[in-house]
């Protein structure tokens, strides 16, 4: 053998070693996955996270993937700038690695232990849980509790390799037999289905982070598989304990599509539950106890539920919803293929195939609503609903979240359980809530309870409780808006004291003789007082002068007449024994005085029409040029009241009907009926008005009419709209309304006013006439007192009043503005913290993904209050308050409240009746109805210098008659609660949290 012969077979030899060796390596690779693990657990040791104070400054949330988008985690930088906003700091947040976060950019999914169930948590003060929404809401907690049925079903299903014992480093996220298969499937057949290549691991990447869960090209798919390697060589070379974790996962996260009443559903518990109607804990016991202990048809019926939800994962949203005989048909398959492979005993299979699958209606799950336990929780919902921008409760309630509040929940079980006794008779009876002015038996069920308190704090006035028995989704403290009454007092008392003040403050210092013109110039009753305390006291002090304020004294007589609103009004007293008295301000406050705060609300409105320039001279001097403008308006205001009163009359009519109203509203006069027919029909000829007065005269009565006389005579040509409405008896905007919605019967209210503006001034031209003066004072003195209470409800806007304009009339002072039981609540926390306006809170912390690579913790940083009362006329309106409980309508409470030594604690507030009715009046005033509305009984309080709220006791609607319930019910209420409220009223004041404290 030649030497070139020799070379020649050396490197015959050496390829053929080479190549041997290279399948060594590769089949020892196939099964062991060597390589794989080292390089995928070198390369997932440097990809973490740490949880640091602060903002970090390297961390990339998700922009999309089904389980970030569901979580929140790809909307967090919107949820954080937005709570931000509202004065929230993040206090800690996870920071990525140099490694992690190049990693992230390239598309890789971070490594992370992924929780089995997510969803909103509320925590209490002191960390007790409020509520919590799990999702999914049945879960495997370990490996070891799968049922070995099922798990044995799902990987000869799915993953057939994945648990074997070979190797401890073969990677679980790989099957290259199947992975080889699927793709020369995709190549020699394009378009066609056939079997999958992805194992369980890549499944999860997909639904749960690809795209739309969707794997939309070759790209997607590496990244699925990377990203999975990664996730599972993250604890280690070692794989094992990471393909039992993936079971798992899989198990309790698998897509099952959605349903009406629930949402979209994941994972086998909850899938079992929503479709089938199988209880999770049930169907584990069926399947892993004995045939002959369970019976073999409920184990049969059992797996093949569970066996078709495994094997709808494929196509959830056909087989579950409109393809269930074609999910039935290839479970009943696989039935015989898991039979066949010894998976599963032919008893097992024939009783499973005589059992067709059998779905249930959600609606025989849905638990009915649990609104008077989470009357609390649910406006924190709202709160979170609003402040993150999440538009439904359904989205909000699968976000990883923990939202700490403020909510004292073991007070708040309480009072609430003590608001649901209050309905049971016997405990009515016990606790005084019967009697005169109170209750009768027989209206227990209607009245509906609420409580709110809140506490002041070095941090601000928080939350402590808020619940109600009102077992419906409308939260009376926050969504209403009530005539609470008398409670409406407390809002005047201050807008009296701060005219004194103002007054006080702007001619304090003054020279006497200038206090002396002022005091002569001066024409408001308030200012005139205030100028006579300082000329006889010219360095008397704020408290001093609020003090004589209310010792001010006023009649509480209901004999005045009161023009008010634009007419007279005459008012009364609760107690007619004070009808003939004269009453301080204090003693008008105790004892909750109608009369004394009407005359003191027309003193409030004088002021502040003094305070509009040239009000005085409008009203002196005819010629004044600002009259016009003043008449103009009032014909415009009071234009636009007829015209929606007129509209409410006729809309969504059809013309016929349109027609027969009108002739209602006149009486069947001839004239009278050709003139309004006339004026809304011009264009009419003489067959329509003929037709129209025959349907409305006596046959005796048309014997003596003249109709085409009639035609001729109220021809519309000859007069103004004034005088049409005049021979029609009826208004010229009624007449222009009518007219314009037969000639446009789709014409909008928006419209109908913006077309009306010349004709409302039409309307009220007569006004303008010289010797229409006393008519002319009268609108104008209309227009100054509205203009009077727009300056009255600036000053109570900033105090917290929640409506967007007031009832102008002295009946304000009564509560016919209405309010809010949580508006009252701001407003007595003002008070208790001396004339500072600080926000109301519930919400002190917000943690996002806990245990993820996106964790992100805020913490509410407090803003400083505003001053909005000075503090002498706060501790005034407070001393004024507890003389309501120690001498007043409140005093049922007195002494009530003790400290821990035993001592007396002062507790102030003011009691308020709402009795809402609807009165409609006919010709001369006469009432001709009269309709309860709803009934109100509430109590705002303070209780020492830490705790403040309000108590309600509300009926509405037709329930409301014969209720005669006052404002005691309501301190009752609080009677009854004081119990339940002690335990937290002696806890210590709590210090000051320090920033970014997660205790």
């Amino acid at each position: 053998m030649t030497t070139r012969n020799k070379l020649k077979k050396s490197v015959l030899y050496f390829a053929l070693a080479m190549s041997l060796a290279g399948v060594a390596v590769v089949a020892i690779e196939y099964h062991t996955s060597y390589f794989q693990s080292r390089y995928f657990s070198a390369l997932a040791k440097d990809l973490h996270f740490e949880l640091r104070e602060g903002a970090a400054e390297h961390i990339r949330f998700p922009q999309h993937g089904p389980y970030n988008i569901q979580n929140g985690y790809t909307r967090l930088p919107v949820f954080t700038e937005r709570l931000q906003g509202k004065g929230y700091t993040i206090s800690r947040q996870a920071e990525f690695s140099p490694e992690l976060l190049a990693y992230a950019n390239w598309g890789g999914n971070p490594p992370y232990a992924v929780p089995s169930q997510t969803g909103l948590t509320i925590l209490g003060d002191g960390g007790k849980t409020l509520f919590a929404a799990r999702e999914p809401e049945f879960v495997y907690r370990h490996f070891n509790d799968i049922p070995q049925l099922l798990l044995k079903a799902l990987l000869f299903i799915e993953n057939r390799e994945l648990l074997t014992e070979k190797s401890p480093t073969k990677n679980p996220v790989v099957e290259w037999d199947r992975l080889i298969q699927a793709a020369m499937g995709r190549i020699l057949h394009p378009g066609e289905g056939g079997p999958g290549g992805s194992t369980l691991a890549t499944q999860m990447e997909k639904y749960r982070y690809s795209p739309g869960g969707m794997t939309t090209d070759h790209r997607e798919k590496l990244r699925q598989i990377v990203s999975a390697s990664v996730r599972y060589y993250h604890s280690g070379e070692t794989s094992r304990d990471s393909r039992k974790s993936i079971v798992l996962s899989y198990l309790n996260s698998t897509p099952l599509s959605g349903r009406a009443g629930h949402g979209e559903i994941h994972g086998i518990g909850d899938g079992l539950k929503q479709w089938y109607g199988i209880d999770f804990k049930h169907a584990n016991y069926v399947l892993t106890a004995p045939s002959e202990v369970v019976g073999i048809d409920e184990k049969a019926r059992v797996f093949k539920a569970a066996l078709s939800l495994l094997l709808s994962q494929r196509r959830p949203s056909h087989y579950l919803l409109e393809g269930r005989s074609d999910l039935d048909q290839l479970t009943t398959s696989y039935l015989r293929v898991l039979a066949n492979n010894g998976i599963i005993g032919e008893k097992l299979r024939d009783a499973a195939m005589r059992q067709p699958l059998t779905f249930v209606d959600r609606e025989r799950f849905l638990p009915p609503p649990a609104f008077v336990s989470r009357k609390a929780v649910n406006n924190v919902r709202s709160e979170l609903m609003n402040i993150l921008g999440v538009n439904s409760l359904y989205t909000l309630d699968r976000l990883d979240l923990t939202a700490t509040t403020t909510i004292a929940g073991d007070t708040q079980a309480e009072v609430g359980n003590l608001l649901q006794r209050a309905a049971n008779l016997d405990y009515a009876k016990q606790s005084g809530l019967l009697g005169e002015k109170l209750l009768r038996e027989g209206q227990l069920s209607a009245l509906s309870y609420s409580v709110v308190l809140y506490e002041r704090t070095a941090t601000g006035n928080v939350l402590r409780v808020q619940t109600d028995n009102l077992d419906m989704p409308f939260d009376m403290n926050t969504g209403s808006k009530l005539d609470l009454g008398s409670t409406a007092k407390l809002r005047t008392l201050i807008s009296y004291l701060e005219i004194i003040e103002m007054v006080y403050l702007k001619y304090r210092g003054m020279p006497p003789a200038d206090l002396a013109f002022a005091r002569n110039v001066a024409e408001d009753p308030l200012r005139q007082w205030t100028l006579e305390r300082l000329i006889d006291n010219p360095g008397i002090d704020l408290r001093s002068l609020l003090d004589a304020a209310m010792l001010r004294s006023y009649s509480a007589s209901p004999a005045e007449s009161f023009f008010t609103a634009g007419g007279l009004h005459k008012f009364s007293n609760f107690d007619k024994l004070d009808n003939s008295r004269v009453l301080t301000v204090a003693d008008a406050m105790n004892r909750s005085v109608n009369l004394v705060f009407i005359r003191m609300m027309r003193d409030i409105t004088r002021y502040y029409t003094m305070e509009i320039p040239g009000s005085r001279e409008v009203l002196l001097d005819r010629g004044d040029p600002r009259r016009g403008d003043y008449l103009s308006r009032f014909a415009d205001l009071e234009g636009k009241i007829y015209l929606n009163q007129f509209y409410s009359y006729y809309r969504n009519l059809d013309p016929q009907q349109i027609i027969q109203r009108l002739a209602q509203r006149t009486k069947p006069f001839p004239g009278r009926l050709t003139m309004a027919f006339r004026s809304v029909k011009p264009e009419a000829d003489l067959e329509e008005l003929e037709r129209f007065i025959q349907l409305r005269l006596s046959a005796d009565a048309l014997e003596e009419v003249d109709i085409a006389k009639l035609y001729r005579q109220y021809d519309p040509e000859r007069f103004n709209s004034n005088d049409r409405a005049y021979l029609a008896r009826m208004h010229p905007l009624e007449l222009w309304l009518v007219k314009s919605l037969l000639e446009q019967a789709d014409i909008s209210h928006s419209k109908i006013v913006e077309d009306s503006a010349a004709v409302r001034q039409d309307a009220y031209a007569w006004l303008t006439r010289s010797r229409k003066a006393r008519a002319q004072d009268r609108s104008i003195r209309i227009l100054l007192e509205r203009d009077a209470f727009v300056g009255i409800h600036r000053q109570w806007q900033r105090l917290g009043y929640p409506f967007s304009s007031l009832v102008p009339s002295y009946a304000t002072a009564l509560g016919a503005s209405a309010d809010r039981p949580t508006a009252l609540a701001e407003l007595m926390g003002i008070i208790v913290n001396d004339g500072v306006r600080v926000p109301l809170r519930q919400i002190d912390r917000v943690h996002f993904a806990r245990n993820t690579p996106y964790e992100t913790e805020l913490t509410i940083n407090p803003p400083a209050g505003q001053r909005v009362l000075s503090v002498e006329l706060a501790q005034t309106v407070r001393q004024a308050l507890a003389g309501v409980v120690e001498n007043g309508t409140a005093r049922r409470l007195k002494g009530l409240f003790v400290d821990a030594q035993g001592k007396p604690v002062q507790v102030g507030g003011k009691t308020g009746t709402g009795d809402h009715r609807m009165k409609s009046y006919g010709a001369g005033g006469r009432l001709i109805g009269d309709t309860a509305v709803n009934r109100n009984a509430l109590f705002t309080f303070y209780i020492g210098d830490r705790f403040f709220g309000v108590i309600l006791a509300h009926v509405g609607g037709n329930k409301a008659e014969g209720f005669e319930f006052t404002s005691g019910l309501a301190t009752q209420l609080l009677k009854i609660i004081q119990p339940a409220l002690t335990p937290l009223l002696a806890t210590p004041a709590a210090a000051p949290a320090s920033p970014g404290s997660t205790n």
